[in-house]
């Protein structure tokens, strides 16, 4: 099979396609013939050595048909998607013609949408959907601040919760994206920056609900101090970088009264955080409805993995990228 292979550490130009030997299947996994996946900022941690876990072959997320369950739970040729279970990570992931998936981690699903669409779905809008009714306790007409909305998941979390009846404040750091965020469903939009937290305050002075920050370690002090008593805030994502907080003291840089949790889509498939909580059938059928909008940013081919890898790295995507197979 063809597969997208990391030569060594570095930029996106270590990444190239070779032969490898097709998976066999393999007793509790699903071999998926891959027709797209989604490109995440996860693997861009990878390929540069930033993650204490990395396979040959990248990618924690495809979409495809079903070549083999040895389980026999799944029919051949059945559409499926796929997430995480250690791809990309502990097994080779989706950057390749075929990959073998713990079947707890693959997902049926029938819909008519291409599969360029159908492959920006699965990661982003299965954490978006878990952070926000999970980890954020989101109801309808409560405030919500999504950091870093421009983002594939970003974007994911603010069609779910502007569908949910949420009112949305939507951060950015380019101004000129503020009206596309309004187009997904945003109330407001404010620019990424330190100044945030203080304007929130002001608009809110007894403090908002919720934020779902996927700037990351950052910022998510400041997020702390925009919710209310008994608000939530939901660390998800690392656009800011990994780097950690430092000298993180509890007492003396968090209000009193607030809750704060992380979810990483690592989590996906595990008993805690079961796949079929997700109603992702459910939120394919809203993306074809045209209720959910989440076309592609840009789609690439296999061979232009790099311009990708480039694409995504720059910021400048304003959505999910997809690569198809």
């Amino acid at each position: 099979m063809r597969a997208i292979v990391r030569r060594q550490f570095g930029g996106p130009e270590v990444l190239g396609v070779r032969e490898l030997a097709d998976p066999d299947p393999k007793s509790g996994h699903v071999l998926i013939e891959v027709k797209a996946f989604g490109v995440n900022h996860a693997e861009t941690h990878m390929r540069k050595g930033e993650w204490p876990e990395i396979a040959e072959v990248s990618g924690i997320e495809c979409a495809g048909l079903v070549k083999a369950d040895p389980e026999g739970r799944l029919n051949k040729g059945q559409k499926v998607v796929a997430m995480m279970g250690g791809m990309g990570r502990t097994i080779n992931g989706s950057y390749a013609e075929y990959t073998n998936v713990p079947a707890t981690n693959v997902i049926p699903i029938e819909t008519d949408l291409s599969w360029e669409e159908l492959a920006a779905i699965p990661e982003s809008y299965a954490t978006a959907w878990t952070c926000l009714y999970g980890n954020l306790d989101l109801k309808p007409g409560q405030t919500l601040v999504i950091r870093g909305a421009t983002s594939g998941l970003g974007q994911a979390a603010l069609n779910i919760a502007a569908h949910k009846k949420a009112n949305v404040i939507a951060t950015t750091r380019d101004v000129k994206r503020f009206p596309a965020l309004e187009n997904l469903g945003a109330g407001q939009a404010f620019r990424e920056g330190p100044e945030l937290s203080h304007q929130i305050r002001k608009l809110h002075p007894e403090g908002i609900d919720a934020v779902l920050d996927l700037v990351g370690n950052n910022t998510v002090l400041a997020s702390l101090t925009m919710v209310r008593r008994g608000g939530h805030v939901c660390e998800a994502g690392w656009l800011g970088g990994l780097a950690p907080i430092e000298a993180f003291n509890p007492m003396l840089q968090m209000p009193s009264g607030v809750h704060f949790s992380l979810f990483g889509s690592l989590m996906f498939g595990l008993p805690q955080f079961p796949l079929s909580d997700v109603p992702l059938q459910e939120m394919v059928d809203r993306v074809a409805a045209g209720i959910y909008q989440a076309k592609p940013a840009k789609v690439f081919s296999f061979d232009e993995i790099q311009a990708a890898h480039e694409l995504m790295e720059s910021g400048k995507a304003m959505g999910k990228i997809v690569v198809r197979v």
